[in-house]
Protein backbone atom coordinates (compact mmCIF):
# COMPACT_ATOMS: atom_id res chain seq x y z
CA UNK A 1 0.00 0.00 0.00
CA UNK A 2 1.66 3.30 -0.62
CA UNK A 3 -1.67 5.60 -0.10
CA UNK A 4 -4.33 5.85 2.85
CA UNK A 5 -7.62 7.83 2.37
CA UNK A 6 -8.13 10.24 5.13
CA UNK A 7 -11.64 11.25 6.19
CA UNK A 8 -10.48 15.14 6.04
CA UNK A 9 -7.02 17.21 6.73
CA UNK A 10 -6.58 19.43 9.19
CA UNK A 11 -9.54 20.58 9.49
CA UNK A 12 -13.34 18.79 8.33
CA UNK A 13 -13.81 21.01 5.01
CA UNK A 14 -10.35 20.59 3.87
CA UNK A 15 -11.08 17.43 1.72
CA UNK A 16 -9.48 15.68 -0.02
CA UNK A 17 -6.99 14.09 2.18
CA UNK A 18 -4.50 10.96 2.25
CA UNK A 19 -0.90 10.11 2.71
CA UNK A 20 0.74 8.46 -0.30
CA UNK A 21 4.61 7.66 -1.09
CA UNK A 22 5.25 9.80 -4.19
CA UNK A 23 7.60 7.73 -5.94
CA UNK A 24 5.42 4.78 -5.78
CA UNK A 25 6.80 2.99 -2.90
CA UNK A 26 5.32 1.02 -0.43
CA UNK A 27 4.36 3.64 2.90
CA UNK A 28 6.41 2.17 5.97
CA UNK A 29 3.62 1.91 8.73
CA UNK A 30 0.51 0.00 8.62
CA UNK A 31 -2.76 0.55 10.60
CA UNK A 32 -3.48 -2.19 13.04
CA UNK A 33 -6.58 -0.70 14.48
CA UNK A 34 -8.53 2.64 14.09
CA UNK A 35 -8.56 5.42 11.20
CA UNK A 36 -5.81 7.93 11.97
CA UNK A 37 -6.79 11.08 10.76
CA UNK A 38 -4.31 13.69 8.77
CA UNK A 39 -3.21 15.31 12.16
CA UNK A 40 -2.70 11.72 13.84
CA UNK A 41 -0.05 11.00 11.73
CA UNK A 42 1.37 14.71 11.78
CA UNK A 43 2.05 13.80 15.50
CA UNK A 44 2.74 9.78 15.11
CA UNK A 45 5.94 10.64 12.58
CA UNK A 46 7.31 13.27 14.45
CA UNK A 47 7.07 11.29 17.01
CA UNK A 48 8.35 8.39 16.08
CA UNK A 49 11.27 10.78 14.96
CA UNK A 50 11.60 11.71 18.54
CA UNK A 51 11.82 8.62 20.32
CA UNK A 52 14.23 6.82 17.74
CA UNK A 53 16.42 9.24 17.89
CA UNK A 54 15.97 9.58 21.74
CA UNK A 55 16.99 5.24 21.66
CA UNK A 56 19.87 6.06 19.49
CA UNK A 57 21.25 8.88 21.65
CA UNK A 58 20.84 7.34 25.13
CA UNK A 59 20.73 3.15 24.90
CA UNK A 60 17.41 3.66 26.41
CA UNK A 61 13.76 2.86 26.21
CA UNK A 62 11.47 6.52 24.76
CA UNK A 63 8.55 7.84 24.17
CA UNK A 64 6.75 10.74 23.96
CA UNK A 65 3.42 11.80 24.44
CA UNK A 66 2.40 14.33 21.21
CA UNK A 67 -0.17 17.45 20.66
CA UNK A 68 -1.02 19.51 17.95
CA UNK A 69 2.63 18.73 15.98
CA UNK A 70 4.35 19.37 18.94
CA UNK A 71 5.61 17.23 22.37
CA UNK A 72 3.45 17.40 25.41
CA UNK A 73 6.35 15.19 27.03
CA UNK A 74 9.66 12.84 26.46
CA UNK A 75 11.44 11.04 28.41
CA UNK A 76 13.66 7.97 28.68
CA UNK A 77 12.64 4.53 30.22
CA UNK A 78 14.46 5.22 33.84
CA UNK A 79 12.20 3.50 36.83
CA UNK A 80 9.68 5.81 38.78
CA UNK A 81 10.58 6.46 42.83
CA UNK A 82 7.68 6.26 44.63
CA UNK A 83 6.58 9.99 44.41
CA UNK A 84 6.55 10.20 40.73
CA UNK A 85 4.68 6.99 40.47
CA UNK A 86 1.97 8.70 42.57
CA UNK A 87 2.07 12.19 40.82
CA UNK A 88 1.70 9.92 37.56
CA UNK A 89 -1.21 8.12 39.06
CA UNK A 90 0.22 4.75 37.99
CA UNK A 91 1.23 4.09 42.05
CA UNK A 92 -1.59 1.35 41.81
CA UNK A 93 0.27 -1.07 38.78
CA UNK A 94 2.93 -2.15 40.66
CA UNK A 95 6.60 -2.38 38.96
CA UNK A 96 6.59 -1.46 35.35
CA UNK A 97 8.71 -2.12 32.24
CA UNK A 98 10.94 0.55 31.19
CA UNK A 99 8.98 1.34 27.86
CA UNK A 100 6.19 1.97 30.44
CA UNK A 101 8.42 4.07 33.19
CA UNK A 102 9.00 6.16 30.07
CA UNK A 103 5.50 6.98 28.70
CA UNK A 104 4.28 7.37 32.64
CA UNK A 105 7.37 9.90 32.57
CA UNK A 106 6.14 11.20 29.22
CA UNK A 107 2.57 11.58 29.73
CA UNK A 108 3.23 12.74 33.36
CA UNK A 109 5.45 15.94 32.70
CA UNK A 110 2.33 17.84 31.58
CA UNK A 111 -0.80 16.02 32.07
CA UNK A 112 -3.22 18.80 30.97
CA UNK A 113 -1.45 18.86 27.56
CA UNK A 114 -1.13 15.28 27.10
CA UNK A 115 -5.03 14.89 27.23
CA UNK A 116 -5.87 13.53 24.01
CA UNK A 117 -2.48 12.93 22.87
CA UNK A 118 -1.11 10.83 20.33
CA UNK A 119 2.08 8.25 21.74
CA UNK A 120 5.12 7.55 20.18
CA UNK A 121 7.45 4.32 21.45
CA UNK A 122 10.96 3.70 20.58
CA UNK A 123 10.50 -0.06 21.30
CA UNK A 124 7.80 -3.14 20.84
CA UNK A 125 4.55 -2.08 23.18
CA UNK A 126 4.24 -4.54 26.08
CA UNK A 127 1.24 -5.10 27.74
CA UNK A 128 2.38 -3.04 30.67
CA UNK A 129 2.56 -0.31 28.60
CA UNK A 130 -0.57 -1.16 26.89
CA UNK A 131 -2.55 -1.48 29.86
CA UNK A 132 -0.95 2.36 30.97
CA UNK A 133 -2.40 3.78 27.94
CA UNK A 134 -5.44 1.91 27.89
CA UNK A 135 -6.76 3.88 30.74
CA UNK A 136 -5.55 7.27 29.67
CA UNK A 137 -7.35 9.98 26.89
CA UNK A 138 -5.38 9.08 23.89
CA UNK A 139 -6.02 9.57 20.44
CA UNK A 140 -3.26 6.23 19.20
CA UNK A 141 -0.13 5.03 19.23
CA UNK A 142 2.59 4.30 16.52
CA UNK A 143 5.23 1.88 17.66
CA UNK A 144 7.77 -0.59 15.59
CA UNK A 145 5.32 -3.26 16.92
CA UNK A 146 2.94 -4.91 19.60
CA UNK A 147 3.09 -7.93 21.86
CA UNK A 148 0.04 -9.89 21.04
CA UNK A 149 -1.70 -8.87 24.67
CA UNK A 150 -0.76 -5.76 24.42
CA UNK A 151 -2.33 -5.24 20.86
CA UNK A 152 -5.55 -7.05 21.98
CA UNK A 153 -5.80 -4.61 24.58
CA UNK A 154 -5.20 -1.72 22.63
CA UNK A 155 -7.69 -2.74 20.11
CA UNK A 156 -10.39 -2.70 23.10
CA UNK A 157 -9.79 1.05 23.62
CA UNK A 158 -12.35 3.85 22.65
CA UNK A 159 -14.94 1.16 21.97
CA UNK A 160 -12.84 -0.54 19.49
CA UNK A 161 -11.85 2.73 17.43
CA UNK A 162 -8.40 3.45 19.34
CA UNK A 163 -5.66 4.70 16.51
CA UNK A 164 -3.08 1.88 16.41
CA UNK A 165 -0.15 2.07 13.50
CA UNK A 166 3.04 0.01 13.17
CA UNK A 167 6.13 1.23 11.69
CA UNK A 168 8.48 0.08 9.76
CA UNK A 169 11.98 0.62 12.11
CA UNK A 170 14.14 0.14 9.16
CA UNK A 171 12.67 2.84 6.53
CA UNK A 172 14.51 5.55 5.88
CA UNK A 173 13.40 8.93 4.34
CA UNK A 174 14.81 10.21 0.88
CA UNK A 175 17.23 13.20 2.09
CA UNK A 176 15.61 15.64 0.61
CA UNK A 177 12.35 16.50 1.89
CA UNK A 178 9.31 18.73 0.22
CA UNK A 179 5.68 20.47 1.59
CA UNK A 180 3.57 23.18 -0.22
CA UNK A 181 2.43 26.00 0.98
CA UNK A 182 -0.27 27.96 -0.88
CA UNK A 183 0.37 26.06 -3.85
CA UNK A 184 4.30 26.74 -3.94
CA UNK A 185 6.56 23.90 -3.68
CA UNK A 186 9.37 24.19 -0.49
CA UNK A 187 12.15 21.86 -0.41
CA UNK A 188 15.28 21.06 2.18
CA UNK A 189 17.46 18.66 3.10
CA UNK A 190 16.25 16.32 6.40
CA UNK A 191 17.82 18.06 9.97
CA UNK A 192 19.65 14.12 10.36
CA UNK A 193 21.81 16.52 12.37
CA UNK A 194 23.31 13.49 14.94
CA UNK A 195 22.77 14.91 18.92
CA UNK A 196 26.01 13.84 20.74
CA UNK A 197 28.75 14.33 23.07
CA UNK A 198 30.99 16.10 20.31
CA UNK A 199 27.75 18.66 20.22
CA UNK A 200 27.88 18.85 23.75
CA UNK A 201 31.87 19.39 24.08
CA UNK A 202 32.15 23.72 23.77
CA UNK A 203 31.54 24.71 27.57
CA UNK A 204 32.05 28.15 27.74
CA UNK A 205 31.15 28.71 31.38
CA UNK A 206 33.99 29.23 33.99
CA UNK A 207 32.08 26.05 35.56
CA UNK A 208 32.89 22.82 33.10
CA UNK A 209 31.83 20.40 35.28
CA UNK A 210 29.26 18.62 33.68
CA UNK A 211 28.27 14.91 35.19
CA UNK A 212 26.97 12.26 32.75
CA UNK A 213 23.32 12.26 33.75
CA UNK A 214 23.47 16.24 32.98
CA UNK A 215 24.60 15.42 29.25
CA UNK A 216 22.17 12.67 28.83
CA UNK A 217 20.09 15.61 30.21
CA UNK A 218 21.31 17.79 27.41
CA UNK A 219 20.48 15.21 24.33
CA UNK A 220 16.88 14.37 25.52
CA UNK A 221 16.32 18.21 25.90
CA UNK A 222 17.98 18.74 22.74
CA UNK A 223 16.53 15.94 20.43
CA UNK A 224 13.05 17.02 21.84
CA UNK A 225 13.65 20.53 20.62
CA UNK A 226 14.21 19.18 17.21
CA UNK A 227 10.97 18.01 16.45
CA UNK A 228 9.18 21.02 18.61
CA UNK A 229 7.56 23.78 16.76
CA UNK A 230 9.94 26.66 17.15
CA UNK A 231 10.73 29.12 18.65
CA UNK A 232 11.29 26.40 21.87
CA UNK A 233 12.92 25.50 24.90
CA UNK A 234 12.95 22.65 26.92
CA UNK A 235 13.71 21.90 30.53
CA UNK A 236 14.44 18.24 31.32
CA UNK A 237 15.72 16.27 34.43
CA UNK A 238 16.62 13.03 35.50
CA UNK A 239 15.83 11.19 32.23
CA UNK A 240 12.57 13.44 30.83
CA UNK A 241 11.34 16.78 29.88
CA UNK A 242 9.19 18.79 32.60
CA UNK A 243 8.62 21.59 31.13
CA UNK A 244 8.68 22.52 27.48
CA UNK A 245 7.52 25.88 25.89
CA UNK A 246 6.81 25.57 22.08
CA UNK A 247 5.77 28.32 19.39
CA UNK A 248 6.28 31.17 20.82
CA UNK A 249 7.58 34.66 19.24
CA UNK A 250 9.78 35.92 21.84
CA UNK A 251 12.66 33.50 23.51
CA UNK A 252 11.83 34.52 26.93
CA UNK A 253 8.17 33.90 26.90
CA UNK A 254 9.24 30.12 25.76
CA UNK A 255 11.70 30.36 28.66
CA UNK A 256 9.06 31.64 31.13
CA UNK A 257 5.91 29.15 29.54
CA UNK A 258 8.36 26.25 29.73
CA UNK A 259 9.94 27.03 33.10
CA UNK A 260 6.10 27.28 34.79
CA UNK A 261 5.61 23.75 33.31
CA UNK A 262 8.35 22.87 35.48
CA UNK A 263 7.81 24.45 38.41
CA UNK A 264 4.26 22.71 38.17
CA UNK A 265 5.89 19.41 37.99
CA UNK A 266 8.22 20.19 40.66
CA UNK A 267 4.99 21.71 42.74
CA UNK A 268 3.07 18.41 41.93
CA UNK A 269 5.85 16.40 44.44
CA UNK A 270 5.04 19.01 47.62
CA UNK A 271 3.77 17.86 50.79
CA UNK A 272 0.15 19.82 50.27
CA UNK A 273 -0.39 18.33 46.79
CA UNK A 274 0.69 14.63 48.02
CA UNK A 275 -1.65 14.87 51.13
CA UNK A 276 -4.71 16.28 48.62
CA UNK A 277 -7.95 14.39 49.61
CA UNK A 278 -9.70 13.72 46.51
CA UNK A 279 -13.70 12.35 46.45
CA UNK A 280 -13.60 9.08 45.49
CA UNK A 281 -15.76 9.87 42.21
CA UNK A 282 -13.07 11.77 40.75
CA UNK A 283 -11.54 10.44 37.90
CA UNK A 284 -7.39 11.30 36.47
CA UNK A 285 -8.01 14.33 34.30
CA UNK A 286 -10.45 15.50 37.26
CA UNK A 287 -7.64 15.71 39.49
CA UNK A 288 -4.89 16.89 37.16
CA UNK A 289 -7.15 20.39 36.53
CA UNK A 290 -8.25 20.97 40.53
CA UNK A 291 -4.02 20.09 41.12
CA UNK A 292 -3.40 22.80 38.35
CA UNK A 293 -5.61 25.61 39.63
CA UNK A 294 -4.76 24.53 43.71
CA UNK A 295 -1.22 25.21 42.68
CA UNK A 296 -1.91 28.37 40.24
CA UNK A 297 -2.92 31.59 41.17
CA UNK A 298 -7.05 30.70 40.32
CA UNK A 299 -6.61 28.11 43.00
CA UNK A 300 -10.29 29.50 44.83
CA UNK A 301 -11.46 28.34 41.74
CA UNK A 302 -11.48 25.06 43.98
CA UNK A 303 -11.15 26.45 47.40
CA UNK A 304 -14.36 28.13 47.29
CA UNK A 305 -17.57 27.25 49.20
CA UNK A 306 -19.55 24.77 47.37
CA UNK A 307 -17.01 24.39 45.05
CA UNK A 308 -14.17 22.42 47.01
CA UNK A 309 -17.22 20.07 48.53
CA UNK A 310 -17.26 18.27 44.75
CA UNK A 311 -13.29 17.89 44.75
CA UNK A 312 -11.97 17.23 47.80
CA UNK A 313 -12.77 15.17 51.16
CA UNK A 314 -11.49 17.60 52.93
CA UNK A 315 -11.33 21.71 52.09
CA UNK A 316 -7.28 22.08 51.68
CA UNK A 317 -5.62 25.16 53.27
CA UNK A 318 -4.08 27.53 50.57
CA UNK A 319 -1.08 26.67 49.12
CA UNK A 320 0.45 30.37 49.68
CA UNK A 321 2.98 31.85 47.70
CA UNK A 322 5.52 31.92 50.23
CA UNK A 323 5.23 28.37 50.75
CA UNK A 324 5.72 27.33 47.06
CA UNK A 325 8.45 29.22 46.61
CA UNK A 326 10.22 27.88 49.18
CA UNK A 327 9.56 24.16 47.78
CA UNK A 328 10.63 25.57 44.40
CA UNK A 329 13.54 26.70 46.02
CA UNK A 330 14.82 22.64 46.21
CA UNK A 331 14.39 22.01 42.88
CA UNK A 332 18.27 21.88 41.55
CA UNK A 333 20.88 20.27 38.73
CA UNK A 334 17.79 21.11 35.97
CA UNK A 335 18.89 20.93 32.24
CA UNK A 336 17.51 23.30 29.93
CA UNK A 337 18.18 22.95 26.41
CA UNK A 338 17.23 26.05 23.64
CA UNK A 339 16.87 25.48 19.71
CA UNK A 340 18.25 28.85 18.99
CA UNK A 341 20.68 30.76 20.92
CA UNK A 342 19.72 33.51 23.96
CA UNK A 343 19.60 37.33 22.99
CA UNK A 344 19.16 38.49 26.72
CA UNK A 345 20.63 37.29 30.00
CA UNK A 346 16.95 37.22 30.96
CA UNK A 347 16.90 33.55 29.89
CA UNK A 348 19.68 32.63 32.54
CA UNK A 349 17.54 34.66 35.30
CA UNK A 350 14.54 32.95 34.40
CA UNK A 351 15.90 29.69 34.07
CA UNK A 352 17.63 29.72 37.80
CA UNK A 353 14.29 30.03 39.53
CA UNK A 354 13.20 26.36 38.12
CA UNK A 355 16.53 25.31 39.54
CA UNK A 356 18.49 25.36 36.12
CA UNK A 357 22.16 24.44 36.71
CA UNK A 358 23.55 23.10 33.20
CA UNK A 359 22.32 24.68 29.46
CA UNK A 360 22.75 23.88 25.88
CA UNK A 361 22.04 26.19 23.23
CA UNK A 362 23.69 27.15 20.20
CA UNK A 363 25.44 30.63 21.22
CA UNK A 364 25.89 33.37 18.24
CA UNK A 365 24.17 36.01 19.57
CA UNK A 366 25.91 39.67 19.94
CA UNK A 367 25.24 39.54 23.86
CA UNK A 368 26.82 36.18 24.17
CA UNK A 369 29.27 37.89 26.57
CA UNK A 370 26.43 38.63 28.90
CA UNK A 371 24.72 35.88 29.05
CA UNK A 372 27.85 33.60 29.58
CA UNK A 373 28.55 35.90 32.37
CA UNK A 374 25.15 35.68 33.92
CA UNK A 375 25.83 32.04 33.77
CA UNK A 376 29.10 32.72 35.79
CA UNK A 377 27.03 34.66 38.37
CA UNK A 378 25.01 31.31 39.47
CA UNK A 379 27.92 28.90 38.96
CA UNK A 380 25.94 26.87 36.14
CA UNK A 381 27.52 25.55 32.64
CA UNK A 382 26.93 26.06 29.75
CA UNK A 383 27.66 24.36 26.19
CA UNK A 384 27.43 26.35 23.03
CA UNK A 385 26.46 23.78 20.22
CA UNK A 386 26.75 26.12 17.55
CA UNK A 387 23.61 24.46 15.57
CA UNK A 388 20.19 26.12 15.54
CA UNK A 389 17.06 23.68 15.75
CA UNK A 390 14.50 25.14 14.45
CA UNK A 391 11.48 22.92 13.50
CA UNK A 392 7.83 24.32 11.83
Amino acid sequence: MNEIELKYGCNPNQKPSRIYMEDGSELPVTVLNGKPGYINFLDAFNGWQLVKELKKATGLPAATSFKHVSPAGAAVGLPLDETLAKIYWVDDLGELSPLACAYARARGADRMSSFGDFIALSDICDADTARLIKREVSDGVIAPGYTEEALEMLKAKKKGAYNVIQIDEAYVPAPVEKKQVYGITFEQGRNELDINDELLSNIVTKNKEIPESALIDMKIALITLKYTQSNSVCYVKDGQAIGIGAGQQSRVHCTRLAGQKADNWFLRQSPQVLGLQFVDTLGRAERDNAIDNYIGDEYMDVLAEGAWQNIFKVKPAVFTAEEKRAWLDKMQDVTLGSDAFFPFSDNVERARKSGVKYIAQPGGSVRDDLVIECCDKYDMAMAFTGIRLFHH
